[in-house]
């Protein structure tokens, strides 16, 4: 999908993150016990001709949680050949519909063009026994765009549906009759309350009655409950909890959700409410990289006040943890390491954003963080929220401020084109609906700006000169096919930026000296170029000291030459935390080449996360001479040898708590090569997540002590690989091993060591997930 444009022209691998719509597997949800049970019944009972079951029942009732529940059912099954899941909302896109289940039905759709989707979906998914997940289906219209791709084999294929409309259900069915999902009973609400305020804890005795008197009010409606969860864990005071029992008694149904998202609105605090406000203004059911969310926040200054620009990021995650506690925002994925990967917010709580920023006429006044401003400044910012209605009626006024209705009588009347000065605006998370021209024409009125995401649109050229009408930027995305750092930077105040070639050709981008002048610039993510540092850099790295970036924090997915690798680089980058880069080598070195000195030496960078990859395999010398920096946590490893003296370097490292091997080969001997992979003197102690993927051993051999607190193995695409050590039933603190394309006899070492592990210790501690290929 990586190079497949969307409509609009957005390069896929921008994207497809973002779009994904895969169910949550954060927490295992309260009740649905009994639903989860007959809506299994009903997938795989009944008809063997294609049937639709269809989920019905009003906003935040729990559709999707049940679909969710009912989907990670599957996981581990071999009843269906292909699952897929794809949020339809009302507000559709068929292109990105068919590209996401594509996806799950066949891995990589490089190359697919969008009109050849849907019969490519058809072909996939003829003679294999389908489950497809369409949640939100607002109208028949979307399935009957649909249906046609979905081939009748009469094999037990089901469509899952979810759908407020009862009418809609009716129309869809073909067999099976609608699922009409109940409320909660009081019983399972107080299970849920207590789960969400006490976290596991039980209710101390002198909240008990109250606590019962809130679920009862909460009339079975999980988003309800949860919401009250977030307002009444922060003040266990009887009195509140009374006062929101009966506040939320007084409201009927239909009213009792938004009734208490303001409620959890009112509560709180200014920069958070504006954070929240913000994700309003993404799509429906939008899945925020959550990555690429905190960098926006930080950008459009919605974190709060804090004392070091250092702890910037961290500020922005707690805020975000904030809103999760609360409920108001979803954690969709987790990384291995518990941190949230991708989040999103409730369809009802999106529309509650959307209420509250047209009552207050996209306009706000926020008290957050301004480097601008004094630290101890209490004087509000007056923000403009860009928008839809904004932009069009900028279009229709010939782009003149002055002339556009719904700023008439801004700040008692003066005009906002004679106060720009004292207004700033808050950018449109993207640009979807206006073409090049109309872009740039945009950016000349809102100077002010701090956030362009531009990776909707394809920069073709001149884009450099529309860039000098937004100087304050601190956030910029761009999809584009050149590039020069030249071209911004008099952007003094980025932060931010990540620049997507429309090509994966690799294209030369040479530093010049511009960079330097970068020096708020935290993060930098340039995809499929290369870069080259010229000579002349280095003349000026030795005679100024300047030729840094000190506030870098992440760099990576260019391109870039080994021989640029020397200490001078490095010194460039005094505190940066995370390298993901993809290194070029232009010389041939042969198999046991010996560099007379080291390839890649990080051994004093304060590095946390290592991502490396070779765009071919290098030679073992080469390999050996890899230092790596001694805090590290993360490494990934792309195309490269693993010789004894390389897995040392490896073992050394005493914090690594995530591994990654990637289509990785071994030190040849004779003719061949080693299909071993021996760690048995070897110990990782803090290693925690070890992935192989693309691995080319046959055995794997490792002692008790090698994996001394390992908690998941991940195995793909290994399919020489016939057992798992045995070593692994002795390893205390392993909870999960995921097989995915390995052989059958892999995936019988794994259950072999489940069982052992079951007779060892007494328990289930031990997951295995093998799904049947």
């Amino acid at each position: 999908m990586e190079n497949v444009p969307t409509s609009q022209g957005t390069p896929a691998h921008a994207m497809a993150s973002t779009q994904r719509s895969h169910p949550s597997i954060d927490e295992e949800p309260v009740g649905f016990e009994d639903d989860t049970e007959s809506i299994i019944q009903q997938l795989t009972g009944g008809t063997k001709e294609l049937d639709i079951v269809s989920i019905v029942g009003m906003p935040g009732l729990g559709k999707t949680t049940l679909a969710r529940k009912v989907f990670n059912h599957f996981i581990d099954s071999k009843h269906f050949d292909v699952r897929a899941w794809c949020s339809i909302s009302k507000d559709y896109s068929l292109r990105k519909v068919f590209s996401e289940i594509l996806k799950q039905a066949i891995g990589d759709i490089d190359g697919i063009r969008d009109k050849d989707m849907p019969d490519k979906l058809h072909k996939s998914l003829m003679r294999k026994r389908y489950l497809i997940i369409l949640d939100d289906i607002w109208e028949v219209k979307a399935w009957e765009e649909l249906r046609l791709s979905f081939p009748q084999d009469e094999n037990g294929s089901r469509i899952l549906v979810t759908t407020r409309d009862e009418e809609v259900a009716r129309q869809l069915k073909h067999h099976s009759n609608p699922y009409f999902l109940r409320f909660l009973s009081v019983d399972e609400t107080w299970e849920l309350l207590q789960k969400k305020v006490f976290q596991g804890k039980i209710c101390p005795p002198k909240l008990l009655e109250a606590g019962l008197r809130v679920a009862e009010s909460c009339k079975g409606l999980p988003l309800v409950i949860v919401l009250t969860a977030g307002i009444i864990a922060k003040k266990r005071q009887v009195s509140l909890w009374l006062e929101t029992a009966n506040d939320l008694s007084s409201h009927d149904l239909e009213e009792q959700s938004m009734k208490i998202i303001e409620s959890s609105y009112d509560h709180l605090e200014d920069h958070l409410k504006a954070c929240l406000l913000y994700m309003g203004l993404f799509p429906e059911d939008y899945t925020f990289p959550v990555s690429d969310l905190l960098k926006l926040w930080i950008a459009e200054s919605f974190v709060q006040n804090i004392d070091t620009e250092k702890c910037m990021e961290e500020a922005s995650k707690i805020c975000l943890n904030d809103l999760v506690n609360r409920s108001l925002v979803v954690v969709t994925k987790r990384r291995d390491n518990g941190e949230m990967k991708y989040c999103t917010i409730h369809d009802v709580v999106r529309e509650f954003c959307l209420r509250k920023l047209t009552k207050e006429k996209f306009m706000q006044h926020i008290v957050p963080f301004d480097p601008y401003q004094p630290l101890d400044a209490k004087e509000p910012r007056l923000c403009m929220y860009v928008h839809d209605d904004l932009v069009k009626q900028l279009v229709q006024c010939e782009y003149s401020l002055d002339k556009i209705p719904m700023l008439a009588g801004l700040n008692g009347g003066t005009s906002l084109a004679r106060c720009q000065r004292s207004v700033e605006f808050i950018a449109h998370p993207t640009f979807c609906p206006w073409d090049h021209t109309s872009l740039f024409s945009l950016l000349d009125n809102f100077r002010l700006i701090r956030v362009l995401n531009l990776l909707d649109i394809y920069l073709e050229s001149c884009w450099d000169m529309a860039m000098q009408a937004v100087p304050y930027l601190r956030y910029l995305a761009i999809f584009t096919k050149e590039f020069d750092f030249r071209w911004v930077s008099h952007l003094l105040d980025l932060q931010t930026l990540r620049v997507v070639r429309k090509d994966s050709s690799n294209h030369i981008l040479k530093t010049s000296p511009a960079i330097w002048k970068m020096h708020k610039l935290r993060h930098l993510d340039i995809q499929d170029f290369s870069f080259t540092w010229e000579d002349k850099d280095r003349v000026i790295f030795e005679e100024f000291s300047e030729t840094v970036l000190p506030s870098l924090k992440t760099f990576g997915k260019c391109w870039i030459y080994l021989a640029d690798m020397t200490p001078e680089f490095w010194w460039r980058f005094p505190n940066i935390e995370q390298l993901n880069l993809h290194f070029v080598e232009p010389i041939h070195y042969s198999i046991n080449a010996k560099p007379e000195v080291d390839i890649l030496n990080l051994e004093q960078l304060p590095l946390q996360s290592l991502e490396i990859r070779f765009s071919t395999y290098i030679s073992i010398g080469l390999s050996d001479c890899v230092i790596f920096p001694s805090n590290l946590k993360d490494l990934s490893l792309h195309s490269i040898f693993l010789t004894d003296k390389f897995v040392s370097n490896i073992a050394r490292l005493q914090n690594l708590e995530r591994l990654k091997l990637n289509r990785i080969y071994f030190r040849p001997r004779g003719r061949g090569y080693s299909r071993c992979w021996d760690v048995s003197n070897y110990k990782f102690q803090a290693l925690k997540v070890l992935k192989l993927h693309f691995v080319t051993m046959t055995e794997w051999c490792s002692s008790d002590t090698s994996f001394p607190v390992l908690e998941k193995l991940v195995i793909d695409y290994c399919w020489r690989l016939q057992d798992i050590p045995s070593s692994f039933v002795y390893i205390p603190t392993l909870k999960l091993i995921k097989l995915s394309y390995c052989s059958k006899s892999l995936q019988d070492s794994a259950l072999n060591i489940k069982k052992q592990v079951e007779e060892f210790t007494g328990c289930d501690s031990l997951q295995v997930h093998a799904p049947y290929r």
